[in-house]
């Protein structure tokens, strides 16, 4: 029997709370049971065959195709319900090309063994694509069954049953699913209710969080319809087309409950600091900060341009989640706001050793807060050694919470040891009371002269440069041997006047100061691109892989 059903099937029985969408231009409020109602009737279509499309299954996989959050809601709980598993397909942008795309995702079907594919607004348009690749499919809106033909109950599925199959972010040509349990599922929400203190009876969440992205599919959709708390939810366009948007979301329903990337609040800040209309941003208490390193700048900036609303310091809870965990894995304590461990740069880069700041150069990474109730965290060492407090190394988790593997085109891969541990690839420590701090990726560190350098250090230092575009600044390691007698670096930034060759060599000297500045060293390389030339992940994130190939196609 699946605990996480018998939580849905428990809050879905009785409540009046429920999920408003379609802001700003015509919101529409549903109670979670009526939700609840719809899913039944969904449930019922998908266990019937329909034309060439077969039967769902327990233990199918489905593939998703959609943005409407009132769509994805009702049809994520009718899987469920069935015993299958949700995918969130990539979603093509207005610069994706149809073609390639539709091959990725043909491989990512093939991968995921999908027996069902289902395609809802405002991506109905691709219906042709998918067909001319063969892909059976079936539309949301046709999914009308008899919701008195289904008895829901929590043995549709075991703990073990695969509940989702989250893409992970990078290349879409080579794709790879986190494969997420309903024992993982369970276990996660659970956790991060009691760290988070969600309360029914007081809390609004507000998100314009993408749905393929495990902090909107997870953190902002499946949470709410799971444990009944009322949630606000608009999609990514919304938020991108007007971002002062989500602050009005949050004054309009008296939000408590919100997060974001890193970069989101650095663009909100711009936008409440030049914002002449009343908000009131005092019913905040969690103004969560993930998916993407903190930088203690932009949320200074958020707090300040915000505090004139009525926004507290208090409510920011700086995070550090992975889909490896359904989604979170440490949280700051709540109503504390960001705490910063200053440290010493030369320990950090030298002795991989995190002790206090002294008199000499400093780093300062935010504290994450400690794990989530049931996970278990430790810091490895290069050969295998388990550090103590403040050794720097690569964290490992484990606990009920942690994915039992992969699917990747090659098959099925395990992430666990013989022990249960899982190696997260992230470089970091723990302070003395337990709280994790992350440094970066692993894969990512730029070791010069003996020195550990991260490049998030570089691009908050580029990031500062006059010119340059918040949130879009790369350091990329430059390897020796290519092209290069030492290892090094490259930086590149979006900047809008990037094809003013005199602007751009301003903006490069500013940045290589800056870099300079912070981290000692200068870049062999900064290049200046223009706006939506880097990389980024279908979630927003930067990719530095793909910026080093960007690059060196443009030496």
């Amino acid at each position: 029997m699946s605990r996480f059903l018998a939580t849905l099937l428990e809050s879905a029985a009785d409540t009046s709370r429920g999920m408003t969408t379609g802001e700003p231009a015509a919101p529409v409020r549903r109670p979670w049971s009526e939700v609840h109602g719809t899913a039944l009737g969904i449930a019922d279509a998908l266990r019937r065959p329909d034309g060439d499309t077969p039967a769902l299954t327990h233990g199918g996989a489905v593939g998703v195709l959609a943005g409407d959050p009132a769509s994805i809601a009702p049809l994520a709980q009718a899987v469920w319900l069935t015993g299958g598993s949700v995918t969130m397909l990539h979603q093509p942008t207005a610069r994706t090309d149809l073609m390639h795309w539709a091959e990725d995702t043909v491989a990512v079907l093939r991968m995921i063994d999908a027996s069902t594919v289902v395609l809802g607004p405002p991506f109905d348009g691709l219906a042709p694509v998918l067909t001319e690749r063969g892909i059976p499919f079936r539309l949301i809106e046709a999914l009308q069954g008899d919701p008195a033909a289904v008895t829901p109950h929590a043995a549709a599925a075991a703990e073990d049953d695969t509940a989702l199959l989250q893409l992970t972010s990078g290349s879409t040509a080579e794709p790879k699913a986190v494969r997420i349990t309903h024992r993982n599922l369970h276990a996660n929400i659970t956790a991060m209710r009691q760290a988070a203190r969600l309360d029914v009876e007081r809390d609004v969440m507000i998100s314009w969080l993408p749905l393929f992205h495990d902090m909107g599919m997870v953190g902002f959709l499946t949470i709410p319809m799971v444990t009944a708390l009322e949630l606000v939810t608009v999609t990514p366009l919304d938020f991108l087309s007007r971002p002062l948007l989500w602050a009005e979301l949050i004054s309009k329903y008296g939000g408590t409950v919100t997060a974001a990337p890193n970069f989101a609040y650095a663009v909100l800040a711009r936008q409440l600091a030049r914002a002449d209309q009343e908000l009131d941003l005092s019913s905040l208490r969690i103004a969560l900060n993930g998916a993407e390193p903190v930088d203690p700048l932009a949320v200074g900036a958020f707090v300040d341009a915000g505090a004139r609303f009525g926004l507290r310091p208090e409510s920011v809870l700086c995070a550090y989640g992975m889909a490896e965990t359904a989604l979170g894995v440490a949280f700051a304590p709540v109503e504390t706001g960001l705490a910063v461990d200053e440290i010493d740069a030369d320990a950090l880069e030298s002795g991989r050793r995190a002790e206090p700041a002294g008199e000499g150069p400093t780093r300062a990474f935010p504290l994450l807060g400690p794990p989530l109730p049931g996970i278990e965290a430790r810091v490895v060492g290069e050969s295998g050694e388990v550090l103590g407090t403040r050794g720097v190394g690569v964290i490992q988790l484990r606990g009920e919470s942690v994915t039992p593997g992969y699917l990747t085109v090659e098959g099925p891969v395990a992430t666990q040891d013989a022990e249960g541990w899982f190696d997260t690839g992230d470089e970091g420590y723990l302070v003395e009371d337990g709280q994790v701090v992350v440094c970066g990726r692993r894969k990512d560190v730029i070791i010069m002269g003996g020195r550990n350098i991260y490049p998030t250090d570089i691009e908050r230092a580029a990031a500062e440069a006059d010119g340059v575009r918040a949130g879009n600044a790369v350091a990329v390691r430059l390897f020796a041997g290519e092209g290069q007698r030492r290892e090094s670096f490259a930086v590149a930034v979006e900047a809008r006047k990037a094809d003013d060759e005199a602007e751009a060599a301003l903006i490069r000297k500013d940045v290589t100061s800056r870099v300079v500045s912070a981290v000692g060293v200068r870049p062999a390389r900064v290049e200046v691109l223009p706006p939506g030339s880097l990389p980024k992940t279908p979630s927003g994130k930067l990719r530095r892989a793909a910026t080093a190939d960007l690059l060196e196609s443009h030496p």
